[in-house]
């Protein structure tokens, strides 16, 4: 475990705040797999501070997530440290992230997100003004650089400590890279040793063994997961399994798969409704179906499915298929 300021972590394993994804009802689901921390998807400080009805549904938290990181982007100070007051006060988030590494255009045209990867004196100058008006810690998740030509991975995550960050979570890519390439690994070492918080090492996790591996070749204190988990919170439970045994669990049954896909769905209902959930679950319905022996039909059905209904028809019938098929090549067997 670790601690963040003032909130414990009971284990070493962190879900990554996923712009899109990281709502309450994937949250909770992939928290119940054993997830130490669970990180908000990015939310508009503008958007808090003028009570937008999107946004402020956004900032809800089920009490069975804590502890949990909500995080917010901006690129003004004044609206930032007001938007953060307002997650500080009216919220049961325990921890409140700012964002530095969103590389996506509409964005750091704001002078928010990856932008401010470019000065570690604005870093400096927003993040120590959050944490002089807020009680819960403040943390950043930035990435490594802007470009090849500006990485100030180490002087970045210095200026966060300076001003009283309370951690770090650094995605070892830079801006331009955006998600393709490798992650740089070294940079998240080098960072480690340069300052004395907490530091969440982020890229290329995607099996229990790549979590070891970042840990024992980064020294970071914890190992955040994001796109490996979609679809797949065991990856979480496989990972905090094998950090705490060495032990490397089994793959889950279809069935078992389809079950939780239906939990995720029915949580998705009661956060935005039935007819919003089932659109938004779609392309979460195809990230459970990965994997599964002749998904290709399903998956290309589940997009056409716009009801509850529909789509556990469609789910349970594919169950049924597996089952009937591996049941089948036993019985040949």
């Amino acid at each position: 475990m670790f601690r963040i300021g003032n909130v414990e972590i009971s284990n070493r394993v962190v879900l990554a705040p996923m712009a899109g994804i990281s709502n309450s009802a994937f949250r909770l689901t992939v928290k119940e797999f054993g997830a130490g921390l669970v990180c908000a998807e990015m939310i508009s400080d503008k958007g808090i501070v003028l009570k937008n009805k999107k946004t402020m549904d956004m900032l809800y938290i089920d009490e069975r997530e804590n502890p949990l990181s909500l995080q917010i982007f901006g690129g003004e100070k004044e609206t930032l440290v007001e938007a953060a007051q307002f997650v500080d006060k009216n919220t049961n988030a325990d921890i409140i992230d700012i964002n530095m590494g969103c590389p996506v255009p509409k964005i750091t045209k704001c002078d928010a997100g990856a932008r401010w990867l470019l000065d570690p004196d604005k870093i400096y100058d927003m993040v120590s003004a959050v944490v002089e008006n807020v009680d819960k810690p403040v943390t950043v998740k930035m990435r490594m650089g802007w470009d090849e030509d500006h990485i100030y991975a180490v002087r970045n995550a210095q200026a966060v400590e300076s001003a009283g960050g309370a951690a770090v979570a650094l995605h070892g890519r830079t801006r331009v890279q955006l998600y393709e390439g490798t992650a740089n690994w070294d940079i998240i070492r080098e960072v480690k040793q340069s300052i004395n918080i907490p530091l969440m090492g982020n890229g290329d996790v995607k099996t229990p063994l790549d979590a070891k591996r970042m840990l024992d070749e980064t020294g970071c204190d914890g190992v955040m997961v994001g796109r490996a988990a979609l679809g797949n919170p065991w990856m979480i439970y496989s990972t905090v399994k094998y950090l705490e045994t060495g032990e490397l669990v089994g793959d889950p049954s279809v069935r078992e798969k389809i079950d939780v896909c239906i939990l995720h769905l029915d949580r998705l209902i009661s956060l935005k409704g039935e007819y919003v959930a089932v659109r938004e679950m779609r392309k979460h319905a195809a990230w459970y179906l990965k994997g599964i022996k002749g998904n290709a039909k399903a998956r290309t059905a589940v997009n056409q499915c716009e009801t509850r209904e529909q789509l556990v028809i469609l789910l349970n019938a594919l169950v049924l298929e597996v089952e009937a098929r591996e049941q089948s090549e036993i019985q040949v067997g």
